[in-house]
């Protein structure tokens, strides 16, 4: 009787830990595609607030996949880096 006890508990705690397991491994691809999502959503607005005030001196850069990645991932130095991409191409 006590060996079946501490068999089912071993069974319970090997489950238990491959639950763990499981769920680390099915979480992370979560986590960097939610990253890369709220990232572009920011890359969007910054973006949308830099076309929105360049549209006064005539200056504007386009919303594609790249520079919303750009903008998204580097922030305002990644800003920086498209608009003098974009002043020398």
């Amino acid at each position: 009787m006590a060996g079946e006890i501490l068999q089912l508990a071993f069974a319970v705690l090997f489950l238990l830990f491959v639950l763990y397991l499981l769920g680390s491994i099915l979480l992370k691809p979560l986590k960097l595609i939610f990253k890369l999502v709220v990232n572009s959503l920011l890359g969007v607005v910054l973006l949308w607030v830099f076309n929105f005030l360049g549209a006064f001196f005539n200056f504007f850069i386009p919303l594609n996949v790249v520079t919303v990645l750009i903008a998204g991932f580097l922030g305002l130095p990644g800003l920086i880096l498209l608009v003098v991409l974009n002043l020398v191409l």
